[in-house]
């Protein structure tokens, strides 16, 4: 506890604890889910990639809604619902033998997991404490050590290769939702939050009942830090292609800068966060974030036509660059989301937040492959200059969105 690698009795450890339960069957079913649709149900990679981006689109609708719900029935409740629909959603999965019905069940889970991450939002703030963005970079932590564990245990499944481990697989993930759905149960309850009264009874109801949809300095601070999100995809889409297809890099060095990333996650991010204590240091977090990945992209294009050594020595030293710019972008856009949120609509902001950044993650391995592979060298310096200019943007629109806060505050004051 003195070190910070254990939290302390209570709320916060309870919630810590279901995360890294949910996260362990996340990391099982994304390295081994592609291998059990086209191996054991039977699909073409085509399908596969087709049913995924249909289920992406239903779940960008996901996100508000559900976080609408968890703002005036209690985050804790919402939350528990949508772990068992998404627990008996890919339960179901196994069940699955033909196009159509994946479509739709893996539609209902991707629709689960973006209703989930909106009340999580809430259900985090309720219980962090005083500095949300610590706890919340400890549960970022938690959730990379957890999901490395899962990836593990899959590539003991993949090494066996038959359909009964790969219908463990999927198992094991759906009662991994249930395990944090029961895990939850011993959370406190967590009270709605009322909405603001009209001021007379001619009055129409006050925007808050959608507020989200209206802010439009959130939306655009929401945009910015769901361009910079694309950075997540750099390390796990682009740069596997990168060093088998356009460096002279030993393969096996995918997984080493895997692991390397993995490891800086679960061991900096809390200390990358105690400086972003406001919504002015969250975006100057920003900027920082998007200069360091200019700099890691740098350092990996550079590696086309080197020497495999020095390849490597490049590659490795763009990864570690480039992960400390998520560190920073990751504290940063954690403090906005709580920062810029009102009070009394967390679970709509987070809800905007997360279709934002699923969003930006359906896109970005069309973008990555268009910058990164097929523009080669230009492309990585390009989209490193694109993550500079919305790093850049951000203190501006941060600014914006606190002035526009300031502004409606007055005035509600002035009605009052």
């Amino acid at each position: 506890m003195a070190r910070g690698v254990l939290l302390e009795r209570g709320p916060r450890r309870t919630l810590a604890l279901a995360t890294f339960i949910s996260m362990i069957g996340n990391g099982l079913f994304m390295t081994g889910a592609a291998l059990f649709f086209t191996r054991s149900v039977g699909l073409s990679v085509t399908q596969v990639g087709l049913a995924m981006g249909v289920a992406a689109l239903v779940g960008l609708v996901a996100g508000v809604p559900a976080g609408r719900v968890a703002d005036r029935h209690g985050p804790r409740e919402t939350y528990l619902v949508i772990q068992c629909v998404q627990a008996a959603a890919m339960a179901a999965l196994v069940l699955v033998h033909s196009f159509w019905a994946f479509v739709l069940t893996i539609s209902l889970t991707q629709f689960a997991a973006s209703a989930g991450a909106a009340a999580r939002g809430p259900l985090t703030r309720g219980f962090a404490g005083p500095n949300p963005t610590k706890y919340r970079s400890y549960l970022r932590a938690t959730a990379n050590l957890a999901g490395a564990c899962g990836a593990v245990m899959a590539g003991v499944v993949v090494q066996v290769d038959t359909r009964g481990a790969y219908v463990a697989l999927i198992l094991a993930n759906a009662l991994s939702f249930l395990l944090c759905a029961a895990i939850v149960t011993r959370l406190p309850h967590l009270p709605p939050v009322r909405e603001p009264e009209p001021i007379s009874a001619s009055e129409a109801p006050p925007a808050s009942q959608w507020g989200v949809l209206k802010d439009l300095p959130y939306t655009v601070v929401t945009a910015l830090d769901s361009l910079l999100s694309l950075q997540g995809h750099v390390l796990v889409f682009a740069l596997p292609l990168w060093i088998v297809g356009h460096s002279q890099a030993p393969h096996w060095l995918i997984g080493a800068c895997g692991v390397v990333n993995t490891l800086m996650v679960v061991a900096f991010q809390v200390r990358a966060s105690r400086g972003v204590v406001d919504n002015a240091s969250a975006g100057r977090g920003a900027v920082r974030s998007g200069v360091a990945f200019l700099l890691g992209m740098a350092a990996i294009a550079a590696a086309a036509g080197m020497p495999g050594s020095l390849a490597a020595v490049l590659i490795v030293a763009g990864v570690v660059v480039h992960t400390i710019g998520e560190l920073w972008h990751a504290a940063a856009s954690f403090e906005l989301s709580f920062g810029l949120a009102p009070a009394q609509a967390q679970g709509q902001y987070s809800g905007l937040q997360a279709t934002g950044t699923g969003l930006a993650s359906s896109l970005a391995p069309s973008v990555l492959a268009l910058f990164c592979i097929t523009w080669g060298v230009p492309g990585w310096l390009a989209l490193g200059g694109v993550f500079v200019l919305a790093g850049l943007a951000m203190p501006y629109a941060v600014r914006w969105a606190e002035q526009s806060r300031a502004a409606a505050a007055g005035q509600d004051a002035v009605l009052a």
